[in-house]
């Protein structure tokens, strides 16, 4: 027995749905980036909860320890090694103040402005902020705790470069793709479902499908978090600043594991829910056979021949009904 060709519209619908279950994942990630990332208030209060993050506080003491001892040494006072240890407990110490969170929320709002200005502008220069304020309230810390050197140290010139003037171009071309990314692609992949579904012969599995399709991208962009994830903290030289650098990777992304999470929870839901559905219906259908065989009850009871009910008004007088073995002798006998 051959099988019956497929209509043009089952092959229309399949490529449809396919697209839009391939662009899905892609329009998350670009909506995420320019939408979530490119916000400075987003990013400030994203970043505002890292202040009391353990690993970062560490970072944070190293990195401004480090430059604190060099600026000294810089300007030919030397510090002896055994101090190194109360800098670091010192700018540790700090880091637990509420100066400090309002410190970190200033920090990261002129670098966020500071990287979107250049992003945005055409200018050449390296992206850096200042970090002058944290190191002077280091600096008095360190008088307050009577170190001998702690007046020498300069509070000046305290600034971090946190991008590089050679990334800017690529980093712009980027930018300027995730801006229209951002928007057209998930609208493009739900226009792409939605009349993959409507050209469909059979809409039920059409929307079947879409619904595996869109758990599926799901699972891909929460593995693909994963991944960058893990290669982000390779990249890093020094391994004393991977816990803080995965704490800042989590705080980002977490509303991109939350949009995975519900494109999986969704599309799962929606395909149960068509198989839930058609169930049922298939367990309260009577059998093809009963339901050929089913008729309406009889309303007058049979007569004599077995013939139910009175014959319609006007209609001719209905024979007698004879066994086929037996036809009728001349007077009406069998």
């Amino acid at each position: 027995m051959s099988r019956r060709p497929r209509s043009p519209r089952t092959a229309v619908s399949a490529v449809l749905i396919a697209l839009a279950c391939l662009l899905l994942p892609f329009g998350t990630l670009a909506a995420w980036a320019a939408y979530g990332l490119t916000d400075t208030g987003r990013y400030v209060t994203t970043m505002a909860p890292l202040a009391s993050d353990p690993a970062v506080r560490d970072a944070v003491a190293d990195t401004v320890g480090e430059g604190i001892l060099r600026e000294a040494a810089r300007d030919g006072l030397q510090p002896p090694a055994e101090v190194a240890p109360f800098v670091h407990d010192a700018v540790l110490s700090f880091t637990r103040t509420p100066a400090f969170h309002a410190g970190w929320d200033a920090a990261n709002e002129a670098t966020h402005q500071s990287v979107m200005a250049a992003l945005r502008d055409d200018r050449a220069d390296d992206v850096t902020v200042d970090l002058t304020p944290v190191a002077a309230r280091v600096q008095h810390r360190l008088a307050a705790d009577r170190l001998p050197f702690a007046e020498s140290v300069p509070a000046t010139h305290a600034r971090v470069t946190v991008l590089p003037a050679r990334d800017l171009a690529a980093l712009r071309k980027g930018y300027r793709v995730l801006d229209v990314a951002g928007f057209w692609l998930p609208l493009t992949a739900v226009a792409l479902a939605v009349t993959g579904i409507a050209v469909a012969a059979c809409r039920r599995r059409a929307l079947t499908a879409t619904a595996l399709g869109t758990a599926l991208g799901g699972a891909f962009l929460g593995l693909a978090v994963a991944v960058g994830r893990r290669l982000t903290l390779a990249d890093l030289a020094d391994r004393r600043y991977r816990p803080a650098a995965a704490a800042v990777y989590d705080a980002l992304t977490a509303t991109l594991r939350t949009a995975s999470w519900l494109l999986l929870v969704l599309g799962l839901a929606v395909a149960g829910g068509v198989w839930g559905i058609r169930y049922v219906r298939v367990r309260r259908a009577p059998p093809a056979g009963l339901r050929r065989c089913r008729r309406p009850l009889p309303t007058h009871p049979p007569d004599s021949v077995g013939r139910r009910g009175p014959p319609p008004p006007g209609a001719p007088p209905r024979p007698p009904r004879h066994s086929p073995t037996h036809p009728p002798d001349s007077v009406g006998h069998k």
